[in-house]
């Protein structure tokens, strides 16, 4: 199977008079419907990768391919609207609109990129609200949905385009337990339905356990690359969660104490 998103030999440096080097020669090959996490402490280059694998940022040098097109020969505009039918993005803060309902917050991907929308996509819009479990508040004001709700009209407006990829920058960071463990089967089920890869920055260990492929990041360096399946469930679960945290059945058991 031929390569979705590429990363090859990516370096990037912040600064001039005082240089600060965030990512080392990384490389990275992301396929088709892979639910992939990136972990690695604060400072790590965790976003900064997200970004250039999702082209919000240019490297310093290496190159970054999408399916064997050399994106970083594209310009800016080029680039955006590669970035907006290719791929969508979920944020920890969701960054709707307030002025504008849910249904049209999903619908603005499409408008930034054909105007406004046929009557099809505004029946996929209301499609992706209902299968992310929100299509009763279509037409409430962003402020008036709660912390989850607001995060999966985030994922549906991700969708409305029908990306290939969608990266995710700590998607439940915001949220409380129980929204964040919708949340994450909410993607789950998307890329298992859809065959969307999903490519999901966490600090959430818990996460990171039940995706498919966990890369380790550590000072701008990868560390460590493997599919959970390569390893036993308990190995998984004893290499990224706390001691006194376990998963039955697909869902997260907190045990007291240490």
């Amino acid at each position: 199977m031929a390569n979705l998103l590429s990363l090859v030999g990516i370096n990037k440096i912040y600064g001039t008079k005082i240089k600060t080097q965030v990512l080392k020669n990384i490389n990275l090959e992301y396929r088709k419907a892979e639910f992939t996490a990136i972990i690695g402490q604060s400072g790590s280059g965790k976003s900064t990768l997200l970004n250039i694998l999702g082209t919000l940022d240019r490297p310093t040098s290496g190159r970054v391919y999408a399916s064997g097109q050399d994106l970083t020969t594209l310009s800016d505009d080029q680039l955006a609207v590669f970035r907006n039918r290719m791929m969508g993005f979920i944020f920890q803060f969701h960054y709707l609109l307030p002025e504008f309902s849910a249904l049209e917050n999903v619908l603005i991907p499409h408008w930034l990129d054909r105007g406004s929308a046929p009557a099809e996509k505004m029946q996929l819009a209301k499609e992706l609200l209902d299968r992310v479990g929100v299509s009763e508040r279509m037409n409430n004001k962003s402020t008036d949905l709660s912390g989850g709700q607001q995060q999966r009209v985030a994922i549906a407006r991700a969708l409305i385009n029908r990306p290939k990829v969608i990266l995710a920058d700590e998607p439940t960071g915001n949220l409380d337990s129980d929204s964040a463990v919708q949340v994450n089967s909410l993607m789950r089920e998307i890329n298992e339905e859809f065959e969307t890869t999903f490519i999901i920055v966490t600090h959430d260990n818990h996460i990171a356990a039940q995706c498919d492929r966990v890369v380790e990041i550590k000072d701008g360096i990868i560390v460590d690359d493997y599919l959970t399946a390569d390893r036993s469930r308990q190995e998984n679960w004893e290499g990224l969660a706390p001691r006194y945290c376990l998963q039955r059945e697909g869902l997260v058991e907190w045990k007291q104490g240490g």
